[in-house]
């Protein structure tokens, strides 16, 4: 049986009149009981996930009458600080873009977002530990202008109540934890989707900047970060590709600490969730497909090398195939991967620094019987290039094609 993880929520965050100095305490709860709660909505971007935007329920204020605002109406000041350090990852205000009410009085402030606003992000990288960081964020809103009401002087916010980060994708996932200690998350289609013979399922094998801290790998700090840090398993869970798919569970390990540590150790670890999942829901054993980036894409091989008849398609993505982290020879030798007949196809780029894309992906290529390769010549997206390292981003939007077919398409053409 599988056990589920509380979600965690953020730090509360108020006005400097809500926490003033002198307040008294009956006094405070009278504050705190008519502050306007907000959430912090955000969305997980190809370089990892942003806080996009900030909404208030104005419904308590009375009267509000919807449409645009300012952009100066608020300001809103971010400041993230890395748990684990106490570090302070950024303190900075953040620019509105646009902000409106609706006609339910919610107010919301779109926030500048994407590639290169570092005070967006829920992350944090420590290199020391090779490890993604959720942050905890504090917001703090200072209105600046009266909000319009109908028949009446503009409504005054006195105090506000930080509340959840809230991210549709991401929270679509349940957190369990396996038998054997082996954090997970699934995304559940409607039951009544899938084929005749159940569900396909998509196994997603994350990097190794998104494994655990300890042992069991269920530390809250790293829990959701294969989700957060990059759209890779997210990817499989929009209409688009459940569309393709028929309706598809999307089962997301996290590895204590990196699969190419030890893949002969991880591959019943990760087998085990996969029957979790199959005795709890409508599998389609035909149509279980394994894919992951980097570490995971060694994984992803590991998987059918292991398992030959289990699978009914692999993607590895910039994955290793030689000697890595000392290793005494290849994590994949070429007599294993000559023998592989799952069907494969691989995903890299030419600037890859992090692992050699001609001494890993393209000589497995050369090697796999019938096997496809997506060779890239950089990782850039919607016109922003990113680090060669990154070709997950074409994986997760579904861009790689080959003989008319993309690549979901072609996944949910695969079947044992």
């Amino acid at each position: 049986m599988s056990h589920p993880l509380p979600r965690r929520t953020l730090l509360a965050a108020g006005t400097a009149a809500l926490a003033s100095a002198g307040t008294a305490p009956a006094a405070l709860a009278e504050r705190r009981d008519r502050a306007v709660p907000f959430t912090l909505r955000a969305t997980v971007l190809d370089g990892g996930q942003q806080v996009t935007a900030v909404q208030l329920d104005g419904s308590r204020l009375g009267g509000l009458r919807r449409g645009e605002l300012p952009t100066d109406a608020f300001i809103v000041h971010a400041r993230a600080t890395n748990p684990l350090t106490g570090d302070i990852a950024y303190d900075a205000d953040r620019t509105v873009t646009a902000a409106r009410i609706d006609h339910r009085g919610t107010i919301t402030l779109e926030l500048e977002h994407g590639d290169g606003v570092e005070s967006a992000a829920t992350l944090s990288y420590l290199g020391d530990l090779g490890r993604n960081v959720q942050l905890d964020l504090e917001y703090t809103l200072t209105q600046e202008q009266d909000l319009p009401r109908h028949g009446r002087g503009g409504a005054r916010i006195e105090s506000f109540a930080q509340g959840e980060l809230v991210d549709e994708e991401v929270d679509a996932f349940t957190a369990h934890v396996s038998a054997s200690g082996m954090a997970y998350h699934l995304l559940t289609p409607h039951p009544s989707g899938g084929g005749a013979d159940g569900h396909a399922v998509v196994v997603w094998l994350h990097g190794g900047g998104e494994g655990g801290l300890g042992e069991d790998g269920t530390d809250r700090y790293v829990t959701e970060t294969p989700l957060r840090a990059n759209r890779g398993a997210l990817g499989f869970g929009t209409q688009e590709a459940q569309d393709l798919l028929g309706g598809a569970l999307v089962v997301v390990p996290q590895c204590p600490s990196a699969w190419m540590l030890d893949g002969d150790a991880f591959v019943p670890l990760v087998s085990e969730i996969i029957e979790e999942v199959a005795a709890s829901h409508r599998v389609d054993r035909s149509r279980i497909h394994v894919t992951g980036c980097s570490n995971g894409g060694y994984m992803s091989l590991k998987m059918i090398v292991e398992h030959p008849g289990a699978f009914a398609s692999a993607t590895p993505i910039c994955g290793v195939v030689g000697s890595y982290y000392d290793s005494a020879g290849p994590l994949v030798t070429d007599e294993q991967l000559r023998a592989i007949a799952t069907p494969t196809w691989l995903i890299t780029s030419a600037d890859d620094t992090t692992v050699d894309p001609v001494a890993n992906t393209v000589h497995a290529h050369e090697l796999i019987p019938g096997s496809i390769m997506s060779l890239y010549d950089t990782v850039t997206w919607e016109g922003v290039q990113y680090p060669g390292h990154f070709s997950w981003i074409y994986a997760a939007r579904n861009d790689p094609s080959h003989a008319g077919r993309s690549l979901w398409e072609w996944m949910a053409a695969q079947e044992l």
